[in-house]
Order: C-alpha cells, then structure tokens, then sequence
C-alpha cells in the first residue's frame, strides 16, 4: 500500500475539519529544509548554487519543531539540501514524531547507511530516496559515479531493518516512457513502500537548463507511463485525481499554500520552486502572498508547472469535493 491507510485518513479527517471550519486555505505538507548544503551538485538543482553563508546555516531542531507547531499540517517533508548532513537530524525527525506527524525524510542515501538504527523506525517514518533512473542515467543526473549502488544497497538494508522506503523520482527530457517502466519494475523489484514521480521543474539557478519537460510533454508522458500501470503494477504515492492532473485529464489551479516551504531564509513565496521572498512568519506569509499571481494560468515563470506542491493539494481538495471523488480517493487508498 503506498499510503498507510490509518495516514490516508488522517489526512482525509483534517481536510474535513478545515471544511467545517471554512478554511479555504490551509497547510497539507510542510516542506522543510532545515539546510541547503548537500554532497552532491545534481545537473537540475538550483538549491546548491545560493552563496556560501546561506548554504553553512542549519535550522535548530526547535526552529523545525516550531514550523510544524505553527503550521499545523499533518505531514512534514523533510528535503534540502541533504538533510542528513544536519548535525542534529535525529533529533529533529524524533521530535516531529512526537508530535504525531507523517515525515517523509527525502534523501539522496549517500549517507543513509550511517543513520540506520539511528532513525526510529515508526510507522510516521518513510525514507524517501532520490533515484532518477537506473543507474546510467542516475549517476549522470547527479553528476557522480557510484551513487545509484550506494544508494540500492541503503535501501535493501533500511528494508530489512523495518523501515518504510519509498522512491522519489523527476523524470528529466531524454527519458522515454520505455526507460521509465523499467525503472518503476527495478524499484518494485526492491520492495519498496511506493514511489513518488515527477516531471523537472526549470529552476532559474540550475547548472543544465535544457533537459526540463515542458506542460505538454509531461502530460503525453504521464498518459502514457501511467496507461501502463495496469492492476497496480506500481505503487504510485499520489492522490488518483492528482495523477489525472498529470495525464492532463484535470485541470487544476494552483494551490501553492498547501505545500508551505520554511527553510533558514524563512517562510518563502510562494512555493519552495519559486524565489519570490519570505515572510518572517505563517501567518505572514498566508496573509500577505498574493496567491492569486501563481499557477500556471496566471503567472509565465508557472507556466510548464505541474509539481506536486502546487497541484497535490487541489486534487486531495477535489477528492471530498463528491461523493464520486472520495470514493475512487477510499479505493486507491485501500488498494
């Protein structure tokens, strides 16, 4: 099951309860980086280019727990940078699973080996590991040989641990729908507890600016991959109605508040794909982002956009829109 189901309705509960309330914009993720720093420069990242003096800061553990506090979503995604070059990472993840939150620790693994018995192993817990295809396109994404064995080899190991593992994969221009299925039959092969899957967003700061799908691309693409995932072939860790959006059977608008990003900048505008400012607050940045300028109808830099942090929560929106759309949300759920 790609999403524990007692998760799926806990998320579903507090979309419910931000309904009764009249919320119309809420927090589902908090995606936090609490550093920039990572050991590796990844040909489509524009995280590792900021200055020297930002990329040495790390947010403490009770900057990370406060954000969550004060946030309130109930799943927190930990990214950066590499968040296991943190001095005090443990701690942090420990301390968010005290406070009852889903984590999803995304990792390129190059370090994972080290932390394993160190990590709690709890159902709050998933391992979230970069791996951008087999290992030839892999290691060339992330511009160093020898990542995607290392890589493997923490997985099998946090599996046989107890861990729960899931993939985190963006698909890059030159990957065909060919590639791509061998690479989400590797992944099952490993057993593993769901992937993630994503097209290339075009960072401004990224050292390779030519290998980024654009809107129509990603959706033949997905139509086309996900046609092939017949009777839950793979563990695909998204909302159904989010991977219609993918397909382009969906046409949502922007939702970027309910992927908040706080990192050791602050609260940033309005996404952590975009580089528009930062509110020294949640509140701040809830009540003075012009939401309305972002999504791919409304703002060119958004235009080729279909990232999860913008769409996902639209779609887990949609699915308790009808009595229709929670169903087949209830059915992948259980699947």
């Amino acid at each position: 099951m790609p999403i524990p189901l007692k998760q799926a309705i806990k998320v579903g509960t507090y979309v419910m309860r931000q309904k009764i309330k009249g919320r119309k914009q809420y927090p589902l993720v908090l995606m936090l980086e609490p550093l920039f720093r990572c050991n590796l420069e990844c040909v489509g990242c524009g995280k590792i280019q900021k200055p020297n003096e930002i990329l040495n800061k790390n947010l403490s553990p009770d900057e990370c727990l406060q954000a969550a506090r004060e946030c309130g979503a109930p799943v927190v995604s930990i990214a950066g940078g590499e968040p296991l070059m943190h001095p005090q990472i443990v701690e942090i993840v420990e301390g968010l699973i005290k406070q009852g939150r889903y984590i999803y620790l995304c990792t390129n693994a190059i370090l994972l080996k080290n932390f394993l018995g160190k990590l709690p192993v709890s159902p709050l817990l998933t391992l979230s590991i970069h791996l951008d295809g087999l290992e030839e396109d892999h290691d060339r994404i992330v511009d160093q040989k020898g990542v995607f064995k290392t890589a493997v080899e923490a997985i099998r190991q946090a599996k046989e641990m107890g861990y729960r593992v899931s993939g985190n994969t963006t698909f890059f221009e030159g990957t065909t729908v060919e590639k791509a299925e061998k690479f989400l039959d590797f992944l099952n092969s490993l057993g593993i507890d769901g992937s993630t899957v994503a097209s290339a967003f075009r960072y401004a700061d990224a050292p390779d600016q030519d290998h980024f799908f654009g809107r129509k691309r990603t959706q033949e693409f997905f139509k086309e991959l996900l046609g092939k995932n017949k009777k839950g072939r793979w563990d695909i860790s998204h909302s159904p109605l989010y991977l219609e959006f993918l397909q382009g059977r969906q046409d949502y608008e922007c939702t970027p508040w309910g992927n908040p990003n706080y990192s050791v900048l602050g609260w940033q505008k309005p996404c952590y794909l975009l580089d528009d400012g930062y509110a020294d607050s949640f509140k701040e940045l809830m009540d003075t982002t012009n939401w309305e300028s972002y999504g791919h109808k409304n703002n060119p830099k958004c235009a080729d956009c279909t990232a999860h942090c913008g769409y996902e929560a639209t779609a887990v929106e949609d699915s308790t829109a009808s009595l229709k759309n929670m169903i087949v949300s209830a059915r992948a759920a259980m699947l």
